[in-house]
């Protein structure tokens, strides 16, 4: 079907893990009849979960792009992990939509992590609707659960359909304000709801309507649209998408009432060159090329696959775009649209589709593409991904496997944000960094599984810092003799706690030439060597600011190595009388947890050396706890947790600042440390 810019819809399925997005999905395609038979998630048949983990895990890992026709409009329907571990790769595609439709399980209402998503889309102003699915399950009450979505979403969320009395399908409340028995409310007043809400941003409709005149059907979807675009409306419609029922009237609302991308909030773009936002790319099919690159997809077959979102002009197969501010364009062939495991080749893209660049080996996610170097410098405004600090050692067992992990490590990290891999210098670790144990265990199964790679893990090491806490000098005179011409320095010092944060200040005080100026780098490198090789543990030092005042050299024998050593070993002098202490990371947590393992979780934090700040009940009877905990304890935290909390416990944390250790692991880690001597 040949479409415009106008005729396409943006949408993303967002939610917890569970609650039917990808049935939603599958009915959608189903009822569209964009795929021949409705698959199910339990027989691994469905158009969105295709990889073998997600068949076999019965969830959704990834987000996945559905693109179908539906009457007169294209959608671009993106499915999405509904995991908490997995938040960072859902949040990373958001930027491609307009709009995201929020599942709720009718039997389970909005928790914690769903709020948490919704606040997200909301911030980033997403036009939304809520999908209630699983209506006809056992024991719901739909009129309990509407209200919950109301007390926790917000009052603007309304009914715009209303299952019918035997759950087999829904009243609509809108377009016809269709007569039937509906499971609670009426159409009646679902309709003045819908109106009333809709009306008031509008003080010319606002007027006709308490005249009680005649309401203009096109103004009437205008400031429908722009309801949705402000946020003052967020309809709620009512699935079963295992049976179907309410699937055709979801594709209805969607087709003739979810914004177009000139009809949501646009874009922001932000000149790479000042830093500040841009006005709104224009959606016109016409000039430019610029696009942005929301996902990547590694397949170690067929190469990296793009996937972009075209916001301005019409991207044609055998189109050259550069790759943000790179000087050389790549050649755009076969440009694909999907639908789910299938590929599409198609001809072009207009502004505001989403299709894929197959064979993209040198663009990464978040870059911009576009066909003019007057676009070098635009980029998408940040999206606030969340940290990933929940890490493990990672390394081949063998030399043999070591470049190939490292690569496919590398490759991890191009195709989730919210993956970090970094090399921890000081402790000769590669750390892979994801946001849970789930998270991280589905990352370490692929590289294991598919590329064969044998992958050793560990606990990280915690990267401790040393420092004082008090005030010292310290003197060294380095002499040595040995037949020829010798070695001579000496060097008298000062050293100084600065504030947390301060790192390392070096004052050269010398006066008179007693240490002549070509050898205080060598006095300044010897400190140096003690601050990055630690004093008394073996670790990092920091905050302190050492001053050299005096000392002596000699015309012949004095030369860089004495002068490096007087330093070393008059700096430890000094450190050692400062009153030296060891640090630990401390984290700020934040959990959510059931109300009834409060006491035991608060409890369990306390017991790592931790603190509770603060706890606030939540709408769905979860407890939100933010504390304080020594990084160490938290390596292992996940299986802690779920024991306490029965498996329904989340958290997440951020490093906050570095606080000493207690004395008797400060005992341990000195006990350890054997300083290398270097003559």
């Amino acid at each position: 079907m040949a479409y415009s810019t106008q005729d396409i819809l943006n949408l993303a399925l967002i939610g917890g893990a569970g609650v039917g997005k990808t049935t939603v999905a599958e009915a959608m395609l189903y009822k569209a009849e964009a795929i021949n038979a409705q698959g199910n998630v339990d027989t691994g048949t469905t158009a969105s979960d295709y990889r073998p983990r997600e068949k076999s895990m019965q969830h959704s890992l990834v987000p996945t792009v559905c693109s179908f026709d539906c009457g007169s409009r294209h959608i671009n329907l993106i499915d999405n992990p509904g995991f908490p571990d997995f938040i960072g790769r859902m949040l990373a595609v958001l930027p491609a939509v307009e709009s995201v439709a929020i599942v709720v399980d009718a039997n389970l209402g909005v928790d914690s992590h769903t709020m948490k998503i919704a606040q997200y889309a909301s911030d980033q102003k997403l036009c939304r609707m809520v999908i209630v699915n699983k209506i006809d399950a056992e024991n719901v009450d739909l009129e309990a659960i509407t209200e919950q979505i109301r007390e926790t979403l917000g009052s603007e969320c309304l009914p715009i359909n209303l299952p019918n009395t035997d759950l087999t399908d829904v009243v609509d409340c809108f377009f016809e304000n269709s007569a039937g028995d509906t499971n609670f409310s009426s159409v009646e007043e679902a309709h003045e709801q819908i109106i009333d809400q809709i009306v008031e941003v509008d003080e010319e409709l606002m007027a006709l309507y308490l005249e009680e005149q005649e309401l203009p059907e096109e103004r009437m979807h205008e400031v429908f649209e722009q309801s949705l675009r402000e946020g003052h409306l967020v309809p709620i419609c009512y699935t079963s998408a295992s049976s179907g029922a309410g699937i055709e009237d979801l594709l209805t609302i969607m087709t003739r009432l979810m914004p177009n991308p000139t009809e949501g909030n646009p874009a922001q773009f932000l000149n790479g060159d000042t830093g500040t936002e841009d006005a709104s790319v224009d959606l016109s099919a016409n000039g430019h090329v610029l696009g942005h690159v929301f996902n990547v997809v590694e397949d170690q077959f067929k190469g990296r696959m793009a996937l972009l979102r075209v916001h301005h002009g019409t991207l044609r197969n055998g189109a050259q775009l550069f790759v943000d501010d790179a000087r050389k364009a790549m050649k755009i062939q076969h440009l694909t649209q999907l639908l789910g495991e299938q590929q599409t080749e198609i001809a072009e893209a207009v502004a505001g589709d989403i299709c894929a660049i197959p064979r993209a080996e040198d663009v990464k996610y978040n870059a911009v593409m576009h066909d003019s170097h007057d676009e070098d410098s635009v980029r998408m405004r940040p999206i606030d991904l969340p940290i990933p600090v929940y890490g493990l050692a990672i390394s081949a067992p063998d030399d043999s496997n070591a470049q190939k992990v490292s690569e496919a490590l590398q490759t991890v990290a191009v195709e989730d944000p919210s993956i970090a891999v970094e090399h921890v210098v000081a402790l000769n670790e590669t750390v892979l960094r994801g946001l849970g144990e789930m998270h991280l265990r589905v990352v370490l199964e692929e590289l294991r599984e598919d590329h064969g790679l044998p992958i050793d893990t560990r606990v990280p090491a915690i990267e401790y810092r040393e420092t004082i806490t008090t005030s010292a000098e310290g003197h060294h005179r380095h002499k040595k003799q040995s037949g020829g011409a010798g070695q001579f320095g000496e060097v008298y010092l000062k050293v100084e706690p600065m504030p947390r944060g301060g790192g390392f200040v070096f004052e050269d005080n010398i006066v008179g030439g007693v240490i002549p100026g070509q050898f205080i780098p060598a006095v300044e490198k010897g400190i140096l060597q003690v601050m990055v090789s630690g004093a008394i543990s073996g670790h990092e030092m920091q905050d302190i600011r050492v001053s050299v005042y005096d000392g002596k050299h000699h015309s012949v024998d004095s030369k860089e190595i004495a002068f490096v050593q007087a330093g070393k070993r008059a700096f430890m002098d000094a450190v050692a009388k400062a009153r030296p202490i060891v640090m630990e990371p401390i984290v700020d947590i934040s959990l959510n947890v059931p109300n009834n393992c409060m006491g035991d979780v608060a409890g369990d934090l306390s017991s790592m050396g931790g603190m509770v700040n603060g706890s606030e009940v939540q709408p769905d009877n979860s407890v939100e706890i933010q504390g304080q905990a020594p990084l160490r304890e938290l390596q292992t935290y996940h299986s802690r947790l779920s024991s306490v909390s029965g498996g329904r416990g989340t958290y997440s944390m951020q490093f906050s600042h570095y606080a000493p250790v207690q004395a008797q692991l400060q005992k341990e880690l000195a006990a350890s440390f054997q300083p290398v001597e270097e003559e």
